[in-house]
Protein backbone atom coordinates (compact mmCIF):
# COMPACT_ATOMS: atom_id res chain seq x y z
CA UNK A 1 0.00 0.00 0.00
CA UNK A 2 1.47 3.46 -0.88
CA UNK A 3 1.99 4.91 2.12
CA UNK A 4 4.55 8.15 1.72
CA UNK A 5 3.79 12.19 1.33
CA UNK A 6 6.28 13.29 -1.77
CA UNK A 7 6.59 17.06 -1.01
CA UNK A 8 8.03 19.37 -3.62
CA UNK A 9 9.85 20.81 -5.25
CA UNK A 10 12.04 23.14 -3.28
CA UNK A 11 12.85 24.47 0.11
CA UNK A 12 14.39 27.84 0.96
CA UNK A 13 16.37 29.39 3.74
CA UNK A 14 14.36 31.95 4.90
CA UNK A 15 15.21 35.54 6.59
CA UNK A 16 12.07 36.27 9.45
CA UNK A 17 12.46 39.71 10.53
CA UNK A 18 10.86 40.93 13.84
CA UNK A 19 8.29 43.99 12.17
CA UNK A 20 10.04 47.22 13.31
CA UNK A 21 7.81 50.42 12.32
CA UNK A 22 10.58 52.74 13.31
CA UNK A 23 13.38 51.08 11.34
CA UNK A 24 10.86 50.87 8.24
CA UNK A 25 10.35 55.07 9.12
CA UNK A 26 14.03 55.60 9.31
CA UNK A 27 15.06 53.43 6.18
CA UNK A 28 11.85 55.95 4.07
CA UNK A 29 13.42 59.16 5.82
CA UNK A 30 16.76 57.85 4.99
CA UNK A 31 15.54 57.15 1.17
CA UNK A 32 13.45 60.39 0.95
CA UNK A 33 10.56 58.12 0.07
CA UNK A 34 7.00 60.20 -0.23
CA UNK A 35 3.66 58.92 -0.53
CA UNK A 36 3.20 58.96 -4.79
CA UNK A 37 6.14 56.47 -5.04
CA UNK A 38 4.22 53.95 -3.33
CA UNK A 39 4.18 50.84 -6.05
CA UNK A 40 4.15 47.25 -5.77
CA UNK A 41 5.22 46.87 -9.18
CA UNK A 42 8.90 48.59 -9.51
CA UNK A 43 11.77 46.62 -10.06
CA UNK A 44 13.50 45.83 -6.47
CA UNK A 45 17.09 46.87 -7.87
CA UNK A 46 18.34 48.16 -4.05
CA UNK A 47 16.97 48.50 -0.96
CA UNK A 48 15.20 52.18 -2.30
CA UNK A 49 13.00 49.71 -3.92
CA UNK A 50 12.57 47.10 -1.72
CA UNK A 51 11.24 49.63 1.13
CA UNK A 52 9.06 51.53 -1.58
CA UNK A 53 7.90 47.75 -2.44
CA UNK A 54 7.31 46.84 1.38
CA UNK A 55 5.44 49.90 2.25
CA UNK A 56 3.40 50.19 -1.20
CA UNK A 57 2.30 46.39 0.49
CA UNK A 58 1.32 48.13 3.62
CA UNK A 59 -0.34 50.96 2.73
CA UNK A 60 -2.91 48.28 1.35
CA UNK A 61 -3.01 45.27 3.66
CA UNK A 62 -1.77 42.82 0.84
CA UNK A 63 0.75 39.89 0.75
CA UNK A 64 2.84 38.89 -2.43
CA UNK A 65 5.98 37.42 -3.21
CA UNK A 66 8.51 39.56 -5.44
CA UNK A 67 12.21 39.26 -7.03
CA UNK A 68 15.14 41.19 -6.40
CA UNK A 69 18.22 41.82 -8.57
CA UNK A 70 20.62 40.30 -5.92
CA UNK A 71 20.43 38.30 -2.55
CA UNK A 72 22.43 41.22 -0.97
CA UNK A 73 19.99 43.40 -1.42
CA UNK A 74 17.84 41.16 1.32
CA UNK A 75 21.08 40.43 3.18
CA UNK A 76 21.50 44.55 3.57
CA UNK A 77 17.81 45.06 4.46
CA UNK A 78 17.33 42.18 6.84
CA UNK A 79 20.57 43.49 8.92
CA UNK A 80 18.82 46.23 9.99
CA UNK A 81 16.03 44.09 12.25
CA UNK A 82 16.33 41.38 14.27
CA UNK A 83 16.27 38.11 12.43
CA UNK A 84 15.45 34.89 12.69
CA UNK A 85 16.74 32.19 10.31
CA UNK A 86 13.86 29.49 9.45
CA UNK A 87 13.11 27.19 6.62
CA UNK A 88 10.69 27.77 4.17
CA UNK A 89 9.03 26.83 0.95
CA UNK A 90 5.95 25.43 0.58
CA UNK A 91 6.84 21.86 0.56
CA UNK A 92 9.61 22.13 3.85
CA UNK A 93 6.55 24.02 5.44
CA UNK A 94 4.18 21.72 4.80
CA UNK A 95 6.14 18.79 5.81
CA UNK A 96 6.80 20.97 9.46
CA UNK A 97 3.23 20.95 9.93
CA UNK A 98 2.87 16.91 9.34
CA UNK A 99 5.85 16.28 11.24
CA UNK A 100 4.22 18.41 14.77
CA UNK A 101 1.60 15.55 14.26
CA UNK A 102 3.65 12.76 14.27
CA UNK A 103 3.23 12.45 10.08
CA UNK A 104 6.93 11.75 8.18
CA UNK A 105 7.29 12.93 4.94
CA UNK A 106 9.56 12.78 1.89
CA UNK A 107 10.98 16.22 0.83
CA UNK A 108 12.12 17.34 -2.34
CA UNK A 109 14.63 19.80 -2.26
CA UNK A 110 17.33 21.79 -5.14
CA UNK A 111 19.39 23.72 -2.46
CA UNK A 112 21.13 22.69 0.82
CA UNK A 113 23.57 23.81 3.16
CA UNK A 114 23.81 23.92 7.14
CA UNK A 115 21.21 25.87 7.81
CA UNK A 116 19.16 23.50 5.83
CA UNK A 117 20.24 20.05 7.64
CA UNK A 118 20.09 21.85 11.28
CA UNK A 119 16.26 22.75 10.72
CA UNK A 120 14.65 20.29 8.88
CA UNK A 121 13.19 17.79 10.91
CA UNK A 122 14.41 14.20 11.27
CA UNK A 123 11.29 12.99 10.58
CA UNK A 124 11.63 14.12 6.64
CA UNK A 125 13.62 11.84 4.28
CA UNK A 126 15.56 14.41 1.14
CA UNK A 127 15.36 13.62 -2.23
CA UNK A 128 17.86 16.21 -3.65
CA UNK A 129 19.00 17.75 -7.28
CA UNK A 130 21.52 19.95 -5.41
CA UNK A 131 25.25 19.09 -6.04
CA UNK A 132 26.83 21.96 -3.86
CA UNK A 133 25.83 23.97 -0.44
CA UNK A 134 24.44 27.40 -1.77
CA UNK A 135 22.42 30.34 0.52
CA UNK A 136 20.03 32.40 -1.17
CA UNK A 137 17.90 33.41 1.36
CA UNK A 138 14.19 34.53 0.95
CA UNK A 139 13.41 37.73 3.15
CA UNK A 140 9.95 37.77 4.87
CA UNK A 141 8.38 40.55 6.03
CA UNK A 142 5.75 39.98 8.77
CA UNK A 143 3.35 43.29 9.41
CA UNK A 144 0.88 43.41 12.14
CA UNK A 145 -2.68 44.96 11.04
CA UNK A 146 -2.40 49.11 12.44
CA UNK A 147 1.01 48.69 11.48
CA UNK A 148 2.13 52.59 11.04
CA UNK A 149 5.39 54.26 9.03
CA UNK A 150 6.01 57.59 8.72
CA UNK A 151 7.18 59.18 5.22
CA UNK A 152 8.14 62.43 4.43
CA UNK A 153 5.19 63.49 3.64
CA UNK A 154 2.89 61.97 5.47
CA UNK A 155 2.18 58.03 6.50
CA UNK A 156 0.74 54.73 5.78
CA UNK A 157 -1.26 52.32 7.89
CA UNK A 158 -1.97 48.54 7.24
CA UNK A 159 -5.77 47.90 7.18
CA UNK A 160 -4.82 44.31 7.96
CA UNK A 161 -1.96 42.28 8.71
CA UNK A 162 -0.32 40.21 5.69
CA UNK A 163 3.13 38.89 4.94
CA UNK A 164 5.74 39.55 1.77
CA UNK A 165 8.60 37.44 0.77
CA UNK A 166 11.47 38.95 -1.43
CA UNK A 167 14.14 36.65 -3.25
CA UNK A 168 16.71 35.98 -5.55
CA UNK A 169 17.36 32.10 -5.60
CA UNK A 170 18.79 30.17 -8.53
CA UNK A 171 18.15 26.79 -7.24
CA UNK A 172 14.98 27.41 -6.96
CA UNK A 173 14.47 29.35 -10.17
CA UNK A 174 16.66 26.60 -11.93
CA UNK A 175 14.15 23.92 -10.34
CA UNK A 176 16.24 20.96 -11.13
CA UNK A 177 14.44 17.71 -10.78
CA UNK A 178 16.66 14.85 -8.46
CA UNK A 179 16.70 12.02 -10.75
CA UNK A 180 15.48 10.11 -7.31
CA UNK A 181 12.34 11.73 -7.56
CA UNK A 182 10.76 9.35 -9.91
CA UNK A 183 11.88 6.44 -6.88
CA UNK A 184 10.09 8.04 -4.75
CA UNK A 185 6.90 8.79 -6.21
CA UNK A 186 6.09 4.80 -6.62
CA UNK A 187 5.23 4.69 -3.20
CA UNK A 188 3.45 7.86 -2.42
CA UNK A 189 0.02 8.42 -1.89
CA UNK A 190 0.09 11.83 -2.08
CA UNK A 191 2.18 14.46 -4.36
CA UNK A 192 2.44 18.46 -3.63
CA UNK A 193 4.08 20.32 -6.46
CA UNK A 194 4.95 23.87 -5.66
CA UNK A 195 7.93 25.96 -6.77
CA UNK A 196 7.28 26.41 -10.34
CA UNK A 197 6.07 30.16 -10.02
CA UNK A 198 9.78 31.35 -9.07
CA UNK A 199 11.35 30.32 -12.62
CA UNK A 200 11.81 32.98 -15.36
CA UNK A 201 12.80 31.26 -18.27
CA UNK A 202 10.02 29.38 -20.35
CA UNK A 203 12.46 26.79 -22.25
CA UNK A 204 14.02 25.51 -18.90
CA UNK A 205 10.53 25.46 -17.53
CA UNK A 206 9.56 22.86 -20.18
CA UNK A 207 12.55 20.73 -19.72
CA UNK A 208 11.75 20.90 -15.85
CA UNK A 209 8.10 19.72 -16.89
CA UNK A 210 9.88 16.81 -19.16
CA UNK A 211 11.57 15.47 -16.54
CA UNK A 212 8.65 15.99 -13.70
CA UNK A 213 6.25 13.97 -15.79
CA UNK A 214 8.76 11.35 -16.47
CA UNK A 215 9.12 11.46 -12.76
CA UNK A 216 5.03 10.76 -12.20
CA UNK A 217 4.83 8.05 -14.75
CA UNK A 218 5.62 6.11 -11.68
CA UNK A 219 3.14 7.77 -9.47
CA UNK A 220 0.16 4.86 -8.56
CA UNK A 221 -2.70 5.49 -10.16
CA UNK A 222 -4.48 6.58 -7.01
CA UNK A 223 -2.23 8.86 -5.69
CA UNK A 224 -3.65 12.28 -4.82
CA UNK A 225 -1.65 15.29 -6.92
CA UNK A 226 -1.91 18.75 -5.34
CA UNK A 227 -0.49 21.65 -7.08
CA UNK A 228 -0.07 25.12 -5.17
CA UNK A 229 0.00 27.85 -7.47
CA UNK A 230 2.22 30.25 -4.70
CA UNK A 231 2.05 33.60 -7.50
CA UNK A 232 4.11 33.28 -10.42
CA UNK A 233 6.81 36.07 -10.98
CA UNK A 234 5.91 36.26 -14.86
CA UNK A 235 2.32 34.99 -14.52
CA UNK A 236 2.41 33.91 -18.26
CA UNK A 237 4.39 31.19 -17.43
CA UNK A 238 2.04 29.47 -15.59
CA UNK A 239 -0.05 28.51 -18.52
CA UNK A 240 2.98 26.25 -19.18
CA UNK A 241 2.33 24.41 -16.33
CA UNK A 242 -1.33 24.15 -16.56
CA UNK A 243 -0.77 22.87 -20.04
CA UNK A 244 1.50 19.62 -18.58
CA UNK A 245 0.16 19.23 -15.70
CA UNK A 246 -3.69 19.77 -15.14
CA UNK A 247 -4.44 16.66 -16.43
CA UNK A 248 -3.26 14.61 -13.25
CA UNK A 249 -3.64 17.11 -10.62
CA UNK A 250 -6.55 16.89 -7.99
CA UNK A 251 -6.97 19.68 -6.08
CA UNK A 252 -5.40 23.15 -7.33
CA UNK A 253 -4.97 25.46 -5.02
CA UNK A 254 -4.37 29.24 -4.27
CA UNK A 255 -4.71 32.27 -1.93
CA UNK A 256 -6.45 35.29 -2.34
CA UNK A 257 -3.60 37.68 -3.45
CA UNK A 258 -3.16 34.73 -6.45
CA UNK A 259 -6.56 34.29 -7.09
CA UNK A 260 -6.91 38.62 -7.81
CA UNK A 261 -3.26 38.73 -9.90
CA UNK A 262 -5.43 36.19 -12.07
CA UNK A 263 -8.51 37.67 -12.35
CA UNK A 264 -6.72 41.31 -12.57
CA UNK A 265 -9.47 42.69 -9.74
CA UNK A 266 -9.86 42.75 -6.47
CA UNK A 267 -12.54 40.44 -4.83
CA UNK A 268 -14.88 41.31 -1.66
CA UNK A 269 -14.16 38.33 -0.01
CA UNK A 270 -16.76 39.12 2.28
CA UNK A 271 -19.06 39.12 -0.85
CA UNK A 272 -21.00 35.85 -1.41
CA UNK A 273 -22.02 37.03 -5.04
CA UNK A 274 -18.68 38.84 -5.71
CA UNK A 275 -16.74 35.49 -4.51
CA UNK A 276 -19.02 33.35 -6.63
CA UNK A 277 -18.35 34.99 -9.29
CA UNK A 278 -15.03 35.20 -9.33
CA UNK A 279 -14.56 31.52 -8.41
CA UNK A 280 -16.83 30.70 -11.28
CA UNK A 281 -13.88 33.10 -13.68
CA UNK A 282 -11.18 31.28 -12.19
CA UNK A 283 -12.46 27.90 -12.65
CA UNK A 284 -12.91 28.69 -15.93
CA UNK A 285 -9.41 29.96 -16.72
CA UNK A 286 -8.06 26.94 -14.87
CA UNK A 287 -10.66 24.13 -15.20
CA UNK A 288 -9.05 21.71 -12.56
CA UNK A 289 -11.12 18.83 -10.72
CA UNK A 290 -10.82 20.60 -7.55
CA UNK A 291 -10.23 24.23 -7.48
CA UNK A 292 -9.21 25.19 -3.86
CA UNK A 293 -9.48 28.93 -2.83
CA UNK A 294 -8.15 29.64 0.90
CA UNK A 295 -8.20 33.25 2.40
CA UNK A 296 -8.54 34.52 6.01
CA UNK A 297 -12.37 34.44 6.12
CA UNK A 298 -13.13 30.95 4.30
CA UNK A 299 -11.67 28.57 2.54
CA UNK A 300 -13.84 27.29 -0.74
CA UNK A 301 -13.66 24.50 -3.35
CA UNK A 302 -14.96 24.30 -6.79
CA UNK A 303 -15.45 21.85 -9.45
CA UNK A 304 -16.38 18.54 -10.34
CA UNK A 305 -14.43 16.63 -7.36
CA UNK A 306 -15.14 19.48 -4.83
CA UNK A 307 -17.01 17.56 -2.36
CA UNK A 308 -14.59 14.77 -1.81
CA UNK A 309 -12.43 17.38 -0.61
CA UNK A 310 -14.80 18.64 2.70
CA UNK A 311 -12.74 16.71 5.37
CA UNK A 312 -9.63 18.05 3.85
CA UNK A 313 -10.50 21.51 3.73
CA UNK A 314 -11.21 21.47 7.43
CA UNK A 315 -8.09 19.96 8.59
CA UNK A 316 -6.29 22.38 6.13
CA UNK A 317 -8.11 25.60 7.98
CA UNK A 318 -7.59 24.40 11.31
CA UNK A 319 -3.97 24.27 11.20
CA UNK A 320 -3.59 27.00 9.25
CA UNK A 321 -5.18 29.11 12.02
CA UNK A 322 -2.86 26.89 15.01
CA UNK A 323 -0.23 27.99 13.08
CA UNK A 324 -1.49 31.92 13.16
CA UNK A 325 -1.80 31.63 16.83
CA UNK A 326 1.23 29.29 17.83
CA UNK A 327 3.43 29.25 15.13
CA UNK A 328 6.13 26.02 14.38
CA UNK A 329 6.04 25.25 18.37
CA UNK A 330 1.91 24.17 17.38
CA UNK A 331 1.62 20.41 18.30
CA UNK A 332 -1.22 17.69 17.58
CA UNK A 333 -2.87 19.09 20.92
CA UNK A 334 -3.31 22.58 20.06
CA UNK A 335 -5.54 21.57 17.05
CA UNK A 336 -7.97 20.67 19.32
CA UNK A 337 -8.26 23.85 21.45
CA UNK A 338 -7.98 25.80 17.45
CA UNK A 339 -11.02 23.71 16.95
CA UNK A 340 -13.21 25.03 20.12
CA UNK A 341 -12.37 28.42 18.72
CA UNK A 342 -15.57 30.33 16.93
CA UNK A 343 -16.02 30.95 12.95
CA UNK A 344 -15.60 34.00 11.25
CA UNK A 345 -19.44 35.01 11.01
CA UNK A 346 -18.51 36.97 7.39
CA UNK A 347 -16.86 33.84 6.16
CA UNK A 348 -19.65 31.62 7.35
CA UNK A 349 -21.79 33.61 5.08
CA UNK A 350 -20.11 33.29 2.27
CA UNK A 351 -19.73 29.55 2.74
CA UNK A 352 -23.04 28.96 3.42
CA UNK A 353 -24.41 30.89 0.74
CA UNK A 354 -22.11 29.28 -2.05
CA UNK A 355 -23.16 25.47 -0.34
CA UNK A 356 -26.37 25.57 -2.58
CA UNK A 357 -23.90 25.81 -5.91
CA UNK A 358 -21.80 22.91 -5.69
CA UNK A 359 -18.97 24.69 -3.95
CA UNK A 360 -17.77 23.11 -0.66
CA UNK A 361 -16.17 25.24 1.91
CA UNK A 362 -14.88 25.68 5.20
CA UNK A 363 -15.31 29.46 7.33
CA UNK A 364 -11.89 30.49 9.22
CA UNK A 365 -11.53 30.37 12.97
CA UNK A 366 -11.23 34.26 14.49
CA UNK A 367 -7.94 33.82 16.12
CA UNK A 368 -7.38 36.40 18.61
CA UNK A 369 -3.31 37.00 19.18
CA UNK A 370 -1.22 40.08 19.44
CA UNK A 371 1.56 38.30 17.69
CA UNK A 372 -0.12 36.33 14.87
CA UNK A 373 2.53 34.29 12.29
CA UNK A 374 1.33 35.33 8.78
CA UNK A 375 4.16 33.95 6.90
CA UNK A 376 3.72 30.56 5.72
CA UNK A 377 0.16 30.03 6.29
CA UNK A 378 -1.24 28.32 2.55
CA UNK A 379 1.54 26.29 3.28
CA UNK A 380 0.11 25.48 6.61
CA UNK A 381 -2.76 24.89 4.88
CA UNK A 382 -1.30 22.43 2.51
CA UNK A 383 -0.28 20.31 5.08
CA UNK A 384 -3.16 20.45 6.94
CA UNK A 385 -4.71 19.46 4.22
CA UNK A 386 -2.52 16.31 3.26
CA UNK A 387 -3.05 15.52 6.73
CA UNK A 388 -6.71 14.29 5.81
CA UNK A 389 -5.16 11.69 3.05
CA UNK A 390 -5.50 8.20 4.47
CA UNK A 391 -2.11 7.33 4.80
CA UNK A 392 -1.66 10.71 6.93
CA UNK A 393 -4.91 10.12 9.10
CA UNK A 394 -3.78 6.69 9.88
CA UNK A 395 -0.60 7.46 10.71
CA UNK A 396 -1.29 10.48 12.86
CA UNK A 397 -4.08 8.44 14.73
CA UNK A 398 -1.32 5.82 15.36
CA UNK A 399 0.55 8.39 17.11
CA UNK A 400 -1.73 10.29 18.85
CA UNK A 401 -2.68 6.72 20.52
CA UNK A 402 0.80 6.19 21.33
CA UNK A 403 0.52 9.30 23.35
CA UNK A 404 -2.10 9.04 24.84
CA UNK A 405 -1.11 5.41 26.42
CA UNK A 406 2.12 7.34 27.31
CA UNK A 407 0.22 9.59 28.84
CA UNK A 408 -2.10 7.96 31.27
CA UNK A 409 0.79 5.06 31.84
CA UNK A 410 -0.61 2.09 29.82
CA UNK A 411 1.75 1.55 27.71
CA UNK A 412 3.27 -1.90 28.11
CA UNK A 413 6.49 -1.69 28.79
Amino acid sequence: MAEDLVLGLGGTVDYEIRWDAEVLTALAAEHGIRLDELTITTPIIDERALVVTVLAFLASGGGGERFVLTSEIVETFAAHFDTTVTLGGTGVRAGIALDRIGVPTVQHLVSIDDNVRRLLPASMRVVSSATRDTLDPHLIVQYPEGATVRLVDGEVRAPASNRLIFANDAPNREMAIADGLGDALEGAAAFLVSGFNTMQDADLLEARLDDLVAAMRRLPADALVYYEDAGFYHRELSTHVRARLLDRIDVYGMNEDELQEYLGRPVDLLSAADVATALAEAHRLIPARALVVHTKYWALAVGPAAARHASSLESAVRTAATRYRLGDACTAGDLDVTAKLPRHAGGTVVVDALSGTGAVGVPAYVVDTAHPTTIGLGDTFVGGFLAAVPAAARRATEVALDRALDAVGGRAR
